[in-house]
């Protein structure tokens, strides 16, 4: 990504044609160039104005809607402008070429417009992330989840621990550094620990709600299984209302693994369809039903099916997993006695189904609790919060040692925390998360 003052263009809506589409612009020539094509005659800040869009000779290109953000009051922290003009392809290729052949404006990069913003101090690198997962949200929760971090809420909380470290290391300096000043009181290091140990508690229990949000943000895994022709594929087709996987009497349809993702109750939840689990000599099959077992180990939540009219399948593989037993094919047989102690579906019928989202809902809700409020959201911010915890931890287990070695512990605790937010040596995380955003963001 370039690291040069160039002025950037690029659309920030949605893919042509369309009824509107927004082009954005970044740098020190941004208003130069709506000046340019308006005839020099800019709105004030921040006020939409309808001016005619012209070419180098004068020509016009269109009408549209524009607007000026002077720096530093703006996404990027530089001068920006939008222009809403109408979304024909035709009609953004015209502004493009005109863009162009203004010297040192060029086409965006993707996730150009955040990384200005990031270098220019308007987001951290949580919010950066935030507003990544912000773009790609597919539900309710995930969307929650990305405007929480976006907050900044967040960063004032890693700040605010870092800070905490940073004057627990003061004190117990000023003892090493000043203990004969009379203006410095004895053992001021030990009244810290009590604060590092509160600390420790916190981090601790942030850590653990951390499950949570991989659980809103990568979505719940359900893996379908059991004996051949009990109606695993049949299930996927009627939770996700079509015809995804291949259905026939035939026992081992199914060889591979397929998925399909819901929205249930605004969690993201991936249903996996997997091979009959049985012994067979069939090479082909065989690979099915290991990999079958490899998705139920991944998953977090196993639905064993049996027929309606069928003993569930023993399996020693789940022993250890957690999973539910299904009764399908309600449609045909008459119900068992202890019907009440399992869930009973008919996809050819859709009976059942709702009991098995309220169900699947129920089991999302066990995990992830009743708030999102400030969860760590990535697997990098879980890594460099666990270093925190153990710098903490081993400050604290270092009792009776050099307290110029306690107070280094919480110096690389607090190292650890700024490279959540960018604030620490993160140069190179930035072209791998800048590289998830598209073009005009």
């Amino acid at each position: 990504m370039s690291h040069s003052n160039d002025t950037i263009y690029a659309l920030s809506s949605g893919s042509l044609p369309a009824g509107v589409a927004v082009l954005r612009l970044s740098g020190p020539k941004a208003l130069t160039a709506l000046g340019l094509m308006t005839a020099g005659d800019l709105p004030p800040p921040r006020k939409a104005a309808l001016k005619t869009i012209r070419n180098r000779n004068n020509e016009e290109l269109d009408q549209a809607l524009v607007l000026q953000f002077p720096a530093p009051h703006s996404f990027t922290g530089e001068d920006c402008v939008e222009i809403h003009i109408h979304g024909s392809r035709a009609v953004a290729e015209a502004v493009f070429r005109e863009l162009d052949a203004i010297s040192e404006i060029r086409h965006a990069d993707a996730g150009e417009f955040s990384k200005r913003a990031y270098d220019n101090g308007k987001m951290d690198l949580l919010e950066v992330e935030g507003l990544a997962d912000l773009l790609k949200a597919e539900t309710e929760m995930q969307r929650r989840l990305a405007v929480e971090q976006t907050s900044g809420r967040l960063s004032e909380l890693y700040d605010g621990w870092a800070h905490r470290l940073t004057r627990c290391r003061a004190l117990i300096e000023a003892e090493l550094d000043f203990s004969d000043e009379e203006d410095v009181p004895d053992s001021v290091a030990d009244k810290v620990w009590n604060d590092v140990s509160s600390l420790y508690g916190e981090l601790d229990t942030h850590l653990q709600a951390g499950s949570s949000s991989e659980i809103v943000r990568d979505g719940f895994k359900v893996a379908l299984v059991g004996a051949p022709n009990v109606g695993k594929s049949s299930l996927l087709n009627a939770l996700s209302g079509r015809d995804i996987a291949i259905v026939t009497d035939i026992a081992g349809t199914t060889r591979d693994v397929l998925s399909v993702d819901l929205n249930i109750n605004g969690y993201l939840v991936t249903v996996f369809d997997t091979a009959g689990l049985r012994d067979t000599i069939d090479v082909v099959e065989l690979e099915g039903v290991r990999r079958a077992k490899q998705t139920a180990g991944q998953a977090d939540l196993v639905l064993l099916l049996s027929d309606i009219d069928s003993a569930p399948q023993q399996l020693a593989e789940l022993s250890e997993l957690p999973f539910t037993f299904i009764r399908t094919k309600a449609d045909l047989a008459q119900p068992p006695d202890d019907i009440a102690k399992h869930i009973s579906v008919s996809a050819e019928t859709g009976w059942g189904l709702d009991c098995l989202h309220q169900h699947i809902a129920s089991e999302i809700e066990k995990r992830v609790g009743s708030s999102l409020t400030l969860v760590p959201g990535r697997a990098r911010h879980k890594k460099r919060l666990e270093e925190t915890l153990n710098y903490v931890s081993d400050a604290l287990k270092s009792e009776g040692m050099d307290l110029a070695i306690r107070s280094e512990y919480l110096r690389l605790a607090a190292t650890s925390l700024g490279r959540i937010t960018g604030r620490v040596d993160v140069e190179d995380l930035l072209g791998v998360i800048f590289s998830e955003f598209c073009i005009g963001k």
